[in-house]
């Protein structure tokens, strides 16, 4: 099969959308070589993604071409397609370019979550419309639509009406190098590199309201939880007031801010860390909870969206509203070996639900339905 990817963010994004799209092209290109896949993308100055050796960048030639990448992304890839006479595109990030309809290519879209209709409060006005019209017309011109949970499935059939049967859910993969274990010596230079604690609590997530980092402090506080803290994710604006709360409790809460690390330094970190804590409002799915499990750390989670499907039967449940029940939580796993161990053990369990090779199948078998329908 020829197949086309919109591989924007497995370039340009770090974390998120990035991870995902990278995850994607690399377990189809290891597991199926003998496919032929196109990687669509306007180019970039730093590239953060080093593709394996089967695969065909596509990215703009022509100076206006360059001059005006979101255009060339919107609107010409689509006459690209045609010329590589492709297959199957897949847009991996909740939108189809301009046209393709009418290209006769099979289409299949990644929808990650309908967090902009669930929680608009989160968006600028102008964002909010731009996804939307993104988000209806992936959904309206697909043949198929891939939702990474049962939870994204349900909010599409609910808030866009598409019909139950044009939706396939496949979970996420989890990176291989989050089942491998991490020798001694490397995380103890991670340990020195970062100035990380002997023990200490793990919180990984883009430093954002959704994800909850607030109810976590508060819940340490009421539970009176002496470890440091060391969060993983990309600052915003919202950190600022973070930083001010912590300051405001600075005798009773001790707190690292990591971002920019790589994949093989987080593995490290769950690896070392005594639990990760993922209190996320909702979540399309929640990749670091599989992550962790798959690290071999206990997870606690919020009880919300997709994130049950993604711990399964291993992690600890939480309502994210309640900081109190997080922080007896963090008592009840942090006081209890036995549990901890068998959370662990359950977890590795989990975590083979998301190996590369068990989603790459399941994306094959969907192309391959797709060109038989």
């Amino acid at each position: 099969m020829k197949i086309g990817f919109d591989a924007k963010r497995a370039f340009s994004n770090a974390v998120g959308l990035g991870n995902f799209s990278r995850n994607t092209i690399t377990a189809l290109a290891r597991h199926y070589p003998d496919d032929q896949y196109f990687l669509y993308h306007p180019g970039n100055s730093k590239p953060l993604f080093v593709t394996p050796d089967n695969l065909i960048e596509v990215k703009p030639k022509q100076f206006w071409w360059k001059t005006l990448k979101n255009t060339w992304r919107s609107f010409h890839i689509s006459k690209l397609m045609r010329e590589h006479e492709l297959d199957v595109y897949h847009g991996l990030s909740h939108e189809l370019p301009a046209g393709i309809e009418k290209t006769g290519i099979k289409m299949v879209v990644s929808i990650h979550d309908l967090i902009y209709i669930r929680y608009p409060e989160y968006y600028q006005k102008i964002d909010w419309n731009i996804y939307n019209l993104k988000f209806r017309h992936a959904c309206r011109v697909a043949n198929r639509i891939h939702a990474i949970s049962e939870q994204t499935k349900q909010d599409l059939i609910k808030y866009i009406a598409v019909p139950d049967e044009k939706i396939e859910v496949i979970y996420e993969s989890v990176n291989p190098v989050y089942f491998e274990k991490v020798d001694d010596a490397t995380k103890q230079k991670v340990r020195e590199k970062y100035l990380i604690p002997d023990k200490f609590l793990l919180n990984v997530g883009t430093v954002e309201p959704r994800k909850n980092l607030m109810a976590l402090l508060k819940g340490m506080l009421s539970a009176e939880i002496g470890l440091p803290l060391v969060v993983v994710g990309q600052p915003t604006s919202y950190q600022i007031k973070i930083q001010t709360f912590i300051e405001d409790n600075q005798d009773r809460l001790e707190v690292m801010f990591l971002s920019g690390i790589t994949d093989s330094e987080l593995a490290a970190l769950y690896q070392l860390a005594e639990v990760m804590i993922y209190p996320s409002v909702f979540e399309g799915f929640g990749l670091p909870v599989a992550e962790a499990q798959a690290s071999g750390c206990p997870v606690i989670t919020s009880n919300t969206g997709s994130l049950p499907e993604a711990g399964g039967d291993a992690a600890l449940y939480i309502h994210p509203g309640k900081p109190e029940g997080i922080g007896q939580a963090l008592m009840t796993i942090l006081s209890n070996q036995d549990l901890r161990e068998s959370m662990i053990s359950k977890g590795n369990i989990n975590a083979q639900r998301f190996t590369p090779a068990n989603f790459a199948k399941q994306l094959n078998q969907l192309y391959k339905k797709l060109l038989n329908d």
